[in-house]
């Protein structure tokens, strides 16, 4: 029991990675903090999840007053925070930069880079002065690649590289970890909308056997090994690993340089 007598805030935990997550960390004995926009999608993710203690918040990420109430309820109904899985994402529409829409620009940067920086913000001021806790931010395997029609998307995801790398030399002198994983290809309703934005509807399950053929193993990562990652670099086993970011994505960063 990892987590036992813990407490884990996940946030965009109704989706498919933070479900995985929450399970995961609920069967080392973590009390919870789920945290969505979607407060239905949250109750029903949240009665999947098998947790001696359970809280939900619904939450809009880019709204920092909202964040920092998540934060807050999760301290005052907890006392502390000793892990945060920094999580909620979306991937966007699909357009090259020269059709690129400020609306979809901005939506995707709200999400991915100032939910997570907001979070960061108000999180981090409580393990400083609990003088200890650990940070796992999700990334992406697009934090280190390009990808056409999806430059909102990767931006963001190089973003949160850089902040996480910031963060972790802020907090290394307070006892607390920040630290990064990098999904490729996984097998969520993300992908399933990045798999329709690329080709269409109708070729969708074309473009998913193109994807999976793409990674060196040959299939998606499921969410739950993503989860099982997130529960390594949350717990004292990975206590010496800071400001790093570990690619999960099936063998795929072996054909790149970085």
């Amino acid at each position: 029991m990892l987590f036992e007598n813990k407490v884990v805030l996940i946030t965009g935990a109704a989706g498919g990675i933070g479900i995985a997550a929450a399970k995961a960390f609920a069967k080392e004995g973590a009390k919870l903090a789920l945290v969505d926009l979607n407060e239905d999608a949250l109750k029903k993710a949240s009665e999947q999840v098998d947790a001696s203690d359970i809280l939900f918040v619904p939450a809009d990420v880019t709204k920092e007053d909202q964040v920092k109430n998540y934060v807050d309820k999760t301290v005052e109904k907890y006392g502390r925070i000793d892990v945060f899985i920094n999580n909620a994402g979306v991937n966007g529409a699909n357009a090259t930069i020269a059709e690129q829409t400020e609306k979809n620009l901005r939506f995707v940067m709200d999400v991915n880079f100032f939910g997570a920086y907001y979070g960061l913000k108000y999180v981090l001021r409580v393990m400083q002065e609990q003088k200890s806790g650990s940070v796992v931010n999700t990334a992406s395997n697009g934090g280190w690649l390009g990808a056409p029609g999806m430059s909102a998307y990767v931006a963001s995801k190089h973003a949160i590289l850089g902040l996480t790398k910031s963060a972790a030399l802020e907090m290394a002198s307070y006892g607390v970890r920040v630290n990064a994983v990098a999904p490729g290809a996984t097998n969520t309703d993300m992908m399933r909308r990045i798999e329709r934005n690329a080709v269409g509807e109708e070729h969708a399950e074309e473009a998913q056997k193109a994807f999976a053929a793409a990674v060196p193993m040959g299939r998606y990562a499921t969410p739950e090994e993503i989860a099982d990652l997130m529960v390594f670099l949350g717990s004292d086993k990975s206590r010496f690993i800071d400001g790093t970011m570990v690619r999960i994505d099936g063998g795929m960063s072996s054909n790149s340089a970085q």
